[in-house]
């Protein structure tokens, strides 16, 4: 049974005022599913970009939705917190499923994700090849998933940051986990993958943003888990991300780093824009306790093939200490696998 939600006389007047319009009950039922842009909006209800855009501004002052910009493009979506949200939340929860609107608008936001999807897939492919490359050199994407998520073990999350989402990958792995999710990336054609990707799966409750990953976008302290997937080694001074991840995290917050280990393999410079030809524990774990985190746990994923020529992954977990009460001997990293 939904717990119901207590808001004052003067603030459930505010949200019934904003919410109580056809079309902004519509726009709010739409952006429950994800993040659509203006022209999303218009080509679903049919209407003109000026009235959608008052709407939506009036929505926005009520703190109903979130608007972040992505180059010329302005994505919105219904918040993940607040009381007024959850009580919208309850709201359409009551919609009846067969409302003859609500079918239509629903029909027209599967056409567009599916044109977004399309789209996404588009670039995929034609990026496919070099993707599947990589994916051969080193550990399984599988075993690494599987160490991520005993790494976190069953702990709720209550927010995510995922840093250089690519494809979504962690946003759809961790999804059991977590209450709240966004995933950022420098790359536009990437983040519309990862928004295919998160159609497809049906999750709702993660969102990706354009942003600098060295200059986020975020408040400090704001997220109790962050992931930084198979990115560092683009980076020439990867320890400015690691401090800009750590400066996201609450205290007792944690930070899961997956990337490679040192390598000889000089062609991923010119052929694949690496910069960085892996890190050994060694330069990880004094970055991260440079950024204040202690170092939980090593784990390295050998790849088993190559005749010896693979690539390892390594996955470091540190934490925020500023909660924690450890001992000399706990704050040990503990290492799987070899230097």
């Amino acid at each position: 049974m939904v717990e119901p939600v207590r808001l004052g006389l003067d603030a459930l007047v505010d949200v019934l005022r904003a919410a109580g319009e056809p079309t902004r009950l519509r726009l709010l039922a739409l952006l429950s599913a994800g993040d659509l842009t203006v022209t999303d909006l218009t080509e679903i209800l049919g209407q003109s970009q000026p009235r959608i855009s008052r709407h939506l501004k009036l929505l926005g002052e009520a703190d109903l939705i979130d608007r972040y910009q992505e180059g010329a493009w302005a994505y919105f979506r219904l918040r993940q917190d607040g009381k007024a949200v959850a009580f919208v939340r309850n709201l359409l929860r009551h919609a009846s499923e067969n409302d003859p609107v609500i079918l239509r608008d629903g029909e027209r936001l599967a056409a567009v994700k599916r044109q977004r999807s399309e789209r996404a897939q588009d670039y995929f492919s034609r990026n496919a090849a070099e993707w599947d490359e990589l994916r051969r050199l080193h550990a399984a994407d599988e075993e690494v998933d599987a160490a991520v998520i005993r790494l976190l073990g069953s702990q709720p999350i209550d927010s995510l940051l995922d840093l250089g989402t690519g494809t979504g990958r962690i946003l759809q792995l961790l999804s059991g986990l977590y209450r709240r999710a966004i995933g950022v990336d420098a790359s536009r054609d990437m983040l519309s993958v990862a928004r295919a990707n998160l159609d497809k799966s049906g999750i709702t409750k993660a969102s990706v943003r354009h942003a600098d990953i060295l200059n986020l976008p975020f408040e400090a302290q704001d997220f109790d888990v962050v992931t930084i997937h198979q990115v560092l080694h683009f980076f020439d001074q990867p320890e400015i991300a690691i401090g800009e991840a750590a400066r996201m995290l609450r205290p007792g917050g944690r930070l899961v780093v997956i990337d490679l280990a040192p390598h000889a393999l000089e062609y991923l410079r010119d052929e694949h824009a690496h910069v960085r030809l892996g890190f050994s524990h060694q330069s990880m774990s004094d970055w991260l306790r440079k950024a204040g985190l202690d170092v939980e746990q090593v784990v390295d994923l050998h790849p088993g093939h190559q005749g010896g020529q693979g690539l390892t992954v390594t996955v470091w977990l540190a934490r925020d200490p500023k909660t924690l009460v450890a001992s000399a001997e706990s704050a040990l990293p503990t290492y799987a696998g070899s230097e």
